[in-house]
């Protein structure tokens, strides 16, 4: 049973309690990349055997395989994705950004350019974790930020398929190339390339514990979007919301995993029995109730706040993945959250409509991280060059000053560099 914590009877630290449940893995996933480094494709497909116990001959999906599994796909799913991937570009379109230029009236030129990453992979877990709308939401603002090359790295299936729903929802997206490789080691094969696998420039997406580690483990050589930990819903409401609306909601995301959070913070009391209880109604009606059992018991919470002011202080404080503002007028409380990776207004917005439907992303930073981290946007897709133009005359004005500058920082070559080109020596 979730348990009900009030905030006059237990220190803010204890609310704010988390549990680490990220795995020691270390080891084994160096291991991983370092024979995937040394053996290429041979390497990928001795793990495919060993991990997910299926001979494949091939690690990339043909368009023939594609095709199949749109042609197997229901029509109406295949109208749903294309009306999330509608309401997905219309939302990250706004995010395009374009560089600027300033010309001064010397004739100095100083700029920045926005380029597209070249090629990028996107991680897709498999097995009772392979979710379409994932793809959706990594893959349509990296195709809008103008990404060349956009691959998948996907487990198979024990008969070497792959989940058409991913597949289909890969070609609604605009996705390049598909690989069928999990793991750590689909992680090293992106990162460092074989003979089958193109290296990529950022890995996005998430994984399991050995996907995470793999992705610390390679960052530096390519880029990566975020570590994420198990999913979280944090619910804000006053005594008004239906207890089961509420009790949904937070299950919605309890059902995902095990490590998985729902907490709710609320200023009644009476409402956090109630929620309690239609808890523990629902949770028996739940296909995944064992997973959600699970981290209802374990993760969840239900906090019982003197006043909505200290319960934003809460918000703030556990800084949630998903947030929920379920109250009167969520627009007045909207500029009070600091930290939150998604927020949904009102009573009639469930997070499950971010998941899949609105428009905004839902890949989202975890644990805390909400603090510093921010959703996947285009802005993930990109990088910024600058430029900078003097005329001989502009560089004559401040070569003494560049080279002051330098001698400062015990830099003489730097400031020979700046004064050669002129009339006046180093």
């Amino acid at each position: 049973m979730i348990r009900i914590l009030d905030l006059n009877t237990v220190s803010f630290d204890e609310i704010l309690a988390r549990s680490d449940p990220q795995q020691n893995v270390s080891a084994q996933v160096s291991e991983i990349i370092d024979t995937v480094v040394r053996q290429g494709d041979k390497a990928l497909l001795d793990y495919t055997r060993r991990f997910d116990g299926v001979e494949l001959k091939s690690l990339c999906v043909t368009e023939e395989e594609i095709d199949k599994a749109v042609q197997a796909t229901e029509p109406e799913f295949m109208r749903i994705l294309e009306r999330a991937a509608q309401n997905i570009r219309a939302f990250h379109e706004k995010q395009k950004r374009t560089g600027f230029i300033i010309t001064r009236e010397d004739g100095v030129v100083m700029g920045q350019k926005v380029v597209p990453l070249e090629r990028v992979a996107l991680y897709v877990p498999g097995g009772t974790a392979a979710y379409p709308s994932s793809v959706l939401m990594d893959a349509i603002p990296a195709k809008l930020a103008g990404v060349t090359q956009l691959c998948i790295a996907t487990p198979p299936a024990k008969d070497g398929s792959v989940n058409p729903a991913i597949l289909a929802s890969a070609r609604v997206a605009g996705v390049d190339r598909i690989y069928k490789m999990g793991g750590a080691q689909a992680i090293a094969a992106l990162a460092y390339g074989t003979e089958s696998v193109t290296r990529v420039d950022k890995i996005v997406g998430p994984g399991n514990a050995y996907v995470n580690e793999a992705k610390k483990q390679v960052f530096g050589r390519v880029a990566i979007d975020m570590i994420a930990g198990p999913s979280e819903i944090m619910i804000l409401s006053d005594g008004k919301t239906r207890a089961d609306v509420l009790a949904a909601d937070l299950l919605s995301q309890a059902e995902h995993d095990k490590a998985s959070s729902a907490v709710l913070v609320t200023d009644c009391p009476e409402l956090a029995k109630q929620v309690q209880m239609q808890l523990e109604a629902q949770l028996t009606q739940l296909e995944r109730r064992e997973i959600a059992r699970a981290s209802i018991d374990n993760n969840g919470k239900i906090i019982v706040a003197r006043d909505l002011a200290e319960a934003m202080d809460v918000v703030n404080a556990l800084a949630p993945e998903h947030l929920e503002l379920c109250v009167d007028d969520p627009f007045a409380l909207l500029g009070r959250v600091k930290h939150a990776g998604s927020v949904f207004l009102g009573r009639s917005c469930p997070e499950a409509l971010g998941d899949y439907m609105a428009g905004p992303n839902h890949t989202l930073p975890t644990l805390g991280t909400a603090r510093f981290s921010s959703p996947l946007s285009v802005d993930d897709f990109i990088k910024k060059t600058q430029f900078t133009y003097y005329t001989p005359e502009a560089l004559e004005k401040v070569a003494q000053d560049v080279a002051s500058f330098a001698r400062r920082e015990g830099l003489t070559a730097h400031a020979k560099s700046a004064l050669i080109r002129g009339e006046v020596k180093a």
